[in-house]
């Protein structure tokens, strides 16, 4: 079993970032291989946090940042035809400071190009559940988009649809906005980029999850541009934490389908008395356990890759 990462702490590397799940490091100049094109670059890092109800909780779920981490990757390769993203390819054993245990960073961390970020978060919803049920319910739309009447819970939409969110500090709660809202905040020419790009690849790895069994019912994607303007797909890319995953064997419209993610921690968290601020409160072993195996088992069905 991987050695599990609550906190990462890199000597000599500034710390940027810490979020619910990812540290995040500026990366000095020479700490970089002499060969490195020219420009800013991070190392990232997906600790082995769980965050629920945007509450960080105390008790980790050993491995799964190397799950996200390698999910994230294999994402980031098969659809590198569809949009550039934030990878470097730098080995990140090269840029780790001396006296790190490599082996605990090795699947974990990747050097990434240090982009300036879209404002906004990018969903996709190929079907209708989570929030965009519950504003469905109340108003018949989805961040703006009317919706045909009598959709049940669960139901799949004719056509995928965009929807950001507000892109919220640690401990906030991200809100759905509508797209004139996404073109007042960004511009109207990069809203339509990252419009398109996000339903370009929501359809791609739509088509290739269903492929192995598996629908994704949708996903959130975080862009940055380049200081010419050019845009990356970056951060993280259709993990079991931005995404919602169902098996297809046990998808019923007028439910709530189980998913390959954190459900097992949520639906423990519900039956407490707890008011989802923090301190979050602690897991029982099994809930962890149970947690972890979906992790696994969604990056065996998708990139067919086991863990110990």
């Amino acid at each position: 079993m991987s050695t599990t990462l609550l906190q990462s702490d890199l000597p000599g590397l500034p710390l940027r970032h810490r979020g619910k799940v990812r540290d995040v490091f500026d990366l000095p100049r020479e700490r970089l291989p002499a060969d490195a094109p020219p420009g800013d670059y991070l190392l990232m890092v997906a600790t082995d946090r769980l965050s629920a109800f945007d509450v960080v909780l105390p008790d980790p779920i050993p491995g799964k940042g190397e799950m996200l981490c390698q999910v994230s990757n294999f994402w980031f390769k098969k659809t590198e035809h569809l949009m550039p993203n934030h990878l470097t390819g730098i080995d990140v054993a090269a840029v780790l400071p001396e006296g790190v245990d490599t082996a605990l960073y090795a699947k974990r961390a990747v050097v990434t190009r240090k982009l300036k970020p879209v404002p906004v978060e990018a969903i996709a919803r190929g079907y209708l559940i989570g929030s965009g049920w519950k504003d469905y319910q109340r108003t018949g739309k989805v961040s703006g988009i009317e919706l045909p009447d009598g959709l049940r819970q669960a139901e799949k939409l004719a056509e995928p649809i965009f929807t950001p969110s507000t892109k919220a500090a640690v401990g906030d709660h991200d809100e759905n906005i509508d797209f004139d809202a996404m073109v007042k905040t960004v511009g109207a020419e990069l809203a339509e980029r990252v419009r398109d790009a996000t339903l370009r690849i929501y359809r791609f790895a739509a088509d290739f999850a269903a492929e192995r069994g598996i629908l994704l019912a949708d996903t959130k994607f975080e862009f940055g541009t380049d200081a010419d303007g050019r845009l990356y797909i970056m951060d993280e890319m259709l993990t079991p934490d931005s995404s919602r995953y169902w098996p297809a064997d046990q998808y019923e419209v007028g439910t709530s389908p189980p998913s390959y993610d954190k459900q097992f921690v949520r639906d423990y968290l519900e039956t407490l008395d707890w008011g989802k601020t923090a301190p979050g409160p602690r897991l029982p072993q099994d809930v962890i356990d149970r947690t972890r195996a979906k992790y696994a088992e969604a990056l065996q069905r998708l990139a067919g890759i086991s863990i110990d």
